[in-house]
């Protein structure tokens, strides 16, 4: 091959990778933040095989992540760290406003209500009785922290609060007897061992408000938003799609948009 076509042959070549580009020198990983209501490996389980079906029905890579407790999340998200979060209602409002955090879907017909719960054979039989008492909240929680301390306060009760790292946390304290009450969400507490389960029951459930949020980072590009939105839409209708969602105690996901959380912005949270 003489110089003159070896040059024309470097310069196609050139132009080919610019212009048309590989997949894998394309491909982007995005990370999925998931809020830790629950311990890292139980929430691994349960998410890591949602998101390799999201990944092969929405042909976006997608990487799990969360972190050891609520604080550590707020953090991350706050510093805009994961392209992709699925966050309570509360978070969604705040760093919506921070970060640009941008809603594009919620949980299929569900309200999101906050529990007390208590040993089963506690004399407890209503918020009235917490009064004075030391009770458990997983840390900046929504419905399992900021809900129910918003009514204990309106009703004029006195309370300590008792901040733990997760969900489970609560549970795990209130069965072995360490605080008389505490704070969660019906997912979590039928998702927690039924060693500690068993030993509780429900004092008290809030009103209903608008669920957790699937939002994007405002740097994501629309037609990747739009791909996993559709994938995560569609979920129900597979079998597997079916199944996974259920291990996460949803029946399926729609479309949200931002307006739809004023609910929770009208709750005038300040924490």
């Amino acid at each position: 091959m003489n110089k003159k076509a070896i040059y024309s042959f470097a310069l196609s070549t050139t132009l080919a990778i610019i212009l048309y580009p590989t997949t894998n020198y394309a491909a982007q990983e995005y990370s999925f933040g998931v809020v830790p209501q629950t311990n890292g490996s139980k929430l691994s389980q349960l998410w890591s095989p949602i998101l390799q079906y999201l990944e092969k029905n929405s042909g976006i890579d997608l990487r799990f992540s969360t972190a050891r407790n609520i604080s550590t999340f707020e953090k991350r998200v706050e510093s805009g760290k994961y392209d992709f979060v699925y966050m309570n209602p509360y978070h969604y409002t705040l760093f919506h406003d921070k970060q640009g955090y941008n809603a594009f879907a919620k949980a299929k017909k569900k309200r999101l209500k906050g529990i007390v719960v208590v040993l089963k054979d506690s004399p407890y039989r209503s918020l009235n009785d917490l009064n004075n008492a030391e009770l458990a909240f997983p840390s900046n929680a929504f419905a399992a922290n900021l809900v129910p301390r918003a009514v204990l306060t309106k009703n004029s009760l006195d309370y300590t609060s008792k901040y733990v790292s997760s969900h489970d946390s609560v549970y795990r304290n209130i069965a072995r007897g360490r605080y008389p009450a505490g704070g969660g969400v019906m997912r979590t507490f039928n998702n927690t061992s039924p060693e500690y389960r068993d030993k509780l029951r429900i004092l008290w459930t809030s009103d209903g408000y608008t669920p957790h949020a699937f939002a994007a980072h405002p740097r994501i590009p629309q037609d990747v938003v739009d791909k996993l939105q559709k994938a995560l839409l569609e979920m129900e209708n597979s079998p597997q799609g079916k199944a996974l969602l259920k291990d996460i105690r949803l029946i399926g996901i729609e479309k949200g948009i931002d307006k739809e959380w004023d609910d929770v912005r009208a709750l005038n949270i300040k924490s």
